[in-house]
């Protein structure tokens, strides 16, 4: 099973974005707020929001196109 975590700021609208993909994919997901729990940052350095994670390796920060999100997910 993949895991996928997204790392978001407040108000992040490509974070809704790429929550909608998931969602569409029926992907289930973890939401992690970056400003809540800084120390994620020191493990996955996002310059941009949304940093996606899978199996926990940071594959994407910022929205990716969809269908590099369904090969990084398979």
């Amino acid at each position: 099973m993949v895991k996928v975590q997204i790392l978001t700021t407040p108000d992040c609208s490509g974070c809704k974005v790429v929550e909608k993909m998931l969602d569409d994919l029926k992907i289930k997901y973890e939401v992690i707020d970056v400003v809540k729990n800084p120390k994620i940052l020191e493990k996955y350095p996002i310059m941009t929001a949304p940093g996606i994670v899978i199996n926990g390796k940071l594959e994407f920060f910022g929205v990716p196109k969809r269908e590099d999100l369904i090969k990084k997910l398979k």
